[in-house]
């Protein structure tokens, strides 16, 4: 039986799905538009989509905030400005709070960066994937290496001060000397953080019908290496599996998922997940992904496409789904606070993953042991229900 005292940090979401073209790996909920963005009627669902879960939320802080997509660099700083005005009406939001917004190096320039730090956004993404030409193309990128290059420069000179680096190495017909040249190229730009991952397969994606000829595990495996003593090297501190930053710099809102806190979500398709205090449950919604008809029903109430209670078996895994990413693993007493579950309910596969070598764990803390962040889905199967 789940037992709460309170909930846990909130985070918002908020989800622009349009893109200037959909890129064949991506399998996120984005949308090619043909003439322009409806942005205005799309900032006015968000803001309805919002109110309509005001109630679930009252009196909660918000500890960030996250704007995705799609490419959300293609809505105007007007737009912007006034969904962020919307949300300061409506929402608790700290001083302080961490405000990120992506962008596609293929779609901005210096005036509209400057106008988007103006109006709030303090954490710039930039979707750069690689500084080589030639594996741009092969992933469908709109932006060549150089304006790659002029974007990070661009976002400097709009002071921003917290930039992340989008990377991704295992990519079609990629060496290893190809990838540690991506790596150096984006240290050279002293990016505050940078996510670097690898390339996967997805279902429902164009790469899936057509799958392009990657790099095997051995040589997957030796660019991952490589990258990573580059960044250890370059003062980058590894907190979870694709994720490096300099001192201070770690993603607030990514950390708040990873340490199952709540997050609420607006937008077409997009996801959240809630505590609910009174009724003892966590509870996941998400809103239909087609943008039209999430407009069209917003003021209805219509876009809500489910609505679930996670059960206490699911729970428990997504906590260790999440948590066990994180190099520095979790406290003992954060499993009770953001589960409502004792830590005891896991100790038979908490027992089988030390016995493996997988975690190091003392009375208050566990963290995932170094053969476990290598073999991180071993790891992770262990807490599936079912298993």
């Amino acid at each position: 039986m789940l037992n709460f005292k309170a909930p846990p940090p909130l985070s918002l979401y908020v989800h622009i799905p349009w893109c200037v073209r959909k890129c064949p790996y991506c399998d996120f909920n984005s949308h090619t538009f043909t003439n322009s963005v409806p942005e205005k009627r799309y900032v006015d669902a968000l803001l309805v989509d919002l109110e309509a879960e005001l109630p679930s939320i009252w009196g909660r802080d918000i500890t960030s905030v996250f704007i995705g997509g799609g490419t959300p660099s293609l809505f105007s700083a007007d737009a912007i400005d006034r969904l962020l005005s919307g949300l300061r009406a409506r929402l608790n939001l700290r001083p302080t709070i961490e405000i990120t917004m992506e962008a596609n190096p293929g779609t901005v320039e210096r005036q509209r960066l400057s106008e988007f730090h103006a109006v709030g956004i303090n954490r710039l993404s930039l979707g750069i994937q690689s500084f080589n030409d030639d594996a741009l193309k092969k992933l469908g990128r709109i932006h060549s290496a150089r304006e790659a290059c002029l974007a990070i420069e661009t976002a400097k000179a709009a002071e921003f001060n917290s930039i992340n680096i989008d990377l991704m190495y295992g990519l079609p017909d990629q060496n290893e000397t190809a990838a540690a040249d991506d790596i150096d190229t984006a240290i050279s730009f002293e990016p505050q953080h940078i996510s670097h991952y690898q390339l996967t397969i997805e279902p429902d994606t164009a790469f899936y019908k057509r799958p392009p000829i990657l790099p095997d595990d051995e040589h997957s495996w030796a660019m991952q290496s490589r990258c990573q003593q580059q960044l250890s090297d370059s003062a980058y501190q590894q907190y979870e599996v694709s994720a490096w930053s300099l001192s201070d710099y770690q993603c607030r809102h990514n950390l708040n998922y990873w340490l199952f806190g709540d997050y609420l979500g607006i937008g077409a398709g997009a996801h959240q997940k809630l505590t609910i205090i009174n009724q003892q449950q966590i509870r996941r919604r998400w809103k239909q992904k087609l943008p039209a008809e999430y407009m069209n029903n917003v003021s209805s109430l219509k876009h809500i496409a489910g609505d679930n209670q996670v059960a206490e078996a699911d729970i428990v895994f997504e906590f260790m789904l999440n948590a066990l990413r994180l190099t520095a693993g979790f406290p003992v007493e954060l499993f009770y606070r953001h589960t409502g579950l004792p830590i005891s309910v896991v100790e038979t596969e908490l027992t089988a993953a030390e016995e493996k070598a997988l975690i190091e764990r003392n009375a208050t803390w566990i963290r995932p042991a170094a053969l476990g962040r290598q073999y991180l889905n071993e790891l992770l199967l262990l807490f599936m229900p079912g298993t």
